[in-house]
């Protein structure tokens, strides 16, 4: 169970049974998510403040009808309107305990779905440019390339991870010349480098 999308539907469906909003009216903009300080609750909701213009009232006076419409769920503790008509939740410890059961019955297949299923992805990560050195941003693609992947994967996608090898081409050409150049360099002879060489200090390693 999904507790933050099941009380933002519980949010919703009060809003409908107060008359504020249709099933078909446009909701994104009402947000439930936790505060960024612990005394104003475990989730907060801004329906009140987005929704008032169409009850036509203030926004305090529809979170406080919101209120009495929420409030004789048992699995909410206390709820406080907060600021301009911010909605405060706190909730009853087994609330969040619930669902602790399945997640040891389901093991590493908890929150597996089928979102994506029948539908495919290419997912290209990596693809250092050979043109210049490695260095821990290409490690930390290749990770989160990889990770995302398999969260696509645990959604029903079906995912091919590719590696894009640039080993050809315009680059890799002026690559070539360039560490030519410094082979001249590094032998004594006269490297010239010009707008079409790579001039990186990297280079100089490949005449020594």
């Amino acid at each position: 169970m999904d507790v933050i999308a099941e009380f933002r539907k519980l949010i919703l469906n009060a809003l409908i049974n107060c008359g504020v909003i249709n099933t078909e009216d446009d909701t994104s903009a009402v947000t439930l998510e936790r505060p960024k300080f612990a005394a104003h609750g475990e989730l907060a909701t801004n329906a009140a403040i987005v929704c008032a213009k169409f009850a036509k009232k203030s926004p305090r006076a529809l979170a406080q009808q919101l209120l009495t419409e929420l409030e004789s769920d048992e699995r909410i503790d206390s709820i406080e309107i907060a600021g301009p008509g911010f909605l405060n939740f706190v909730f009853k410890p087994e609330t969040w305990t619930v669902n602790l059961t399945e997640v040891i019955k389901l093991g590493n297949n908890y929150g597996r779905s089928r979102r994506g299923e029948g539908k495919s992805i290419n997912l290209e990560f990596v693809s250092a440019n050979p043109t210049g050195p490695l260095h821990i941003a290409h490690a930390r693609g290749a990770i989160y390339g990889d990770s995302l992947g398999r969260l696509l994967e645990f959604t029903g996608y079906d995912v091919t991870r590719e590696y894009y090898l640039n080993d050809g081409g315009a680059q890799v050409d002026a690559l070539a010349r360039s560490a030519y150049q410094r082979y001249l360099e590094a032998s004594g002879e006269v490297g010239f480098l010009t707008d079409n060489h790579y001039r990186g200090e990297y280079l100089k390693v490949v005449g020594i």
